[in-house]
């Protein structure tokens, strides 16, 4: 049985020998904390969104923080970028340029192909807003030890790693005979 207390979901200390492992408490944990962060995340994306458009969706919002972190890029790398198809970020790119976020630039590299670019008042707004998203990340860290933010980066880093091995794991396992 597990209890809900301030919106985190905790296991309960075993008590017999027949209970789950503390290894399986842990993971549950941890996969608790990870919704709840996952949560949280999503609301801070849309938030976020919403400062730099009152229209633009959480997807749209990471398209602009990787076109300011990668710059100029062709629509099915940017698609690879985020792992989702080109329809979708077709659409998202069709409103970027709409709302002059973007705007298109023809591919030195090769001239049937196109870059999407930041415009200047999409690099401006993209910059507030990861200004005031890392000065959140700041405050909310402030009273942690330097040790401890290192060791939360250091494991998030790994578990982000391992995540995508397991991705590309999965990507590359033949299925199964008669599946």
């Amino acid at each position: 049985m597990t209890t809900q207390r301030n919106g985190r979901r905790d296991s309960p200390p075993s008590t017999d020998a027949g209970s789950e492992s503390p290894d399986e408490a842990a993971i549950e944990s941890a996969e608790a904390q990870l919704s709840l962060l996952w949560r949280r995340s999503r609301a801070v994306s849309y938030q976020l969104a919403r400062e730099v458009h009152p229209d633009l969706e959480p997807a749209a919002y990471g398209l602009l923080a990787i076109l300011d972190r990668e710059g100029p890029m062709r629509l099915t790398d940017l698609a690879a970028n985020i792992g989702v198809g080109k329809p979708s970020v077709s659409r998202q790119i069709a409103f970027l340029e709409k709302i002059d976020m973007i705007h298109k630039l023809d591919d030195p590299l090769d001239g049937r192909a196109q870059l999407i670019n930041l415009t200047g008042k999409g690099t401006h707004r993209i910059r507030t807003s990861q200004s005031a998203r890392k000065k959140a990340m700041d405050d909310r860290l402030a009273a942690w030890s330097p040790a401890d933010v290192r060791q939360f980066a250091r494991l998030l880093g790994k578990f982000n790693e391992d995540f995508e091995n397991t991705a590309k794991d999965d990507e590359t396992t033949p299925p199964a005979p008669g599946a």
